[in-house]
């Protein structure tokens, strides 16, 4: 049985030519590992946006929902990181698809090995701007001024900042090796003072690495599913990063 871990699926997503066939990639995905799978970890932007209301749901993802609740359903243990695109999940997807949701890191020992594991939004020196944004959409009271808008607005208006922001702002080279630098550093010092972690698992950077931070430490980066539609494996021996070929 297996680990299975993937983050950044950013699923209806404005940039999609074809945003249903993006979700049916990631279906079918699912669909092939789930004789193998112990647990999967979803490590955030896992859809590129949703506000769960209190007694509505926003429309779409019925597909890749579906299939999360036949995995659980199955004793599939699938494990939600909320990033910064997917921040707004409350109790839906726990009380309905049996799913477990993080807000901020986990680490879990898995055949003798510790695993730290978070999205890495949060994680090292932030741009002030995105320092403020995130505080500003954690916020409780922000939250909760935010739901009172009808989504006719909200939803829009969300969308067309993911596809202004991914347009505009990156992943340029500059911001790719500065939170690598992060993510680096983080794992170095929380290596000093956590000597079990094996393994430090992020998303958010867009990027598929695998380094070592020590000779017993690898750092991993499980890229996206854009374009290149990468995941992480552990087999209870070695982890190793893969990119999912689907077939026509």
């Amino acid at each position: 049985m297996k680990a299975y871990f993937l983050s950044d699926l950013h699923l209806g997503a404005p940039y999609f030519t074809d945003s249903k066939e993006a979700e049916r990639r990631v279906v079918s995905f699912l669909d092939e590992i789930k004789d193998d799978a112990e647990v999967i970890y979803l490590l955030g932007d896992i859809l590129d946006y949703w506000y769960e209301y209190r007694y509505v749901v926003p429309r779409g993802f019925v597909r890749f929902f579906g299939k999360l609740a036949e995995l659980a359903d199955k004793g599939i243990r699938i494990v939600w990181f909320i990033g910064n695109h997917d921040i707004w999940i409350f109790d839906y997807l726990p009380s309905e698809l049996g799913i477990e949701v993080v807000d901020g890191s986990l680490v879990e020992e898995m055949d003798g090995k510790f695993f730290f594991m978070t999205h890495g939004d949060g994680i090292g020196r932030l741009k002030p701007s995105f320092r403020f944004l995130r505080g500003l959409f954690r916020n409780k009271a922000c939250q909760k001024a935010f739901s009172a808008i009808h989504p006719r607005w909200t939803v829009p208006f969300a969308y067309n900042w993911s596809r202004h922001s991914r347009k505009i702002e990156g992943p340029s080279e500059e911001d790719a090796l500065r939170m690598m630098d992060n993510i680096t550093s983080f794992a170095k010092d929380y290596k000093v003072n956590d000597s079990r972690i094996n393994y430090f698992v992020f998303g958010h950077l867009h990027l598929l690495k695998k380094f070592n931070v020590t000779p017993d430490c690898e750092v991993v980066v499980l890229g996206e599913w854009i374009s290149t539609f990468s995941y992480g494996v552990w087999d209870g021996i070695g982890f190793e990063l893969r990119r999912y070929c689907r077939d026509s």
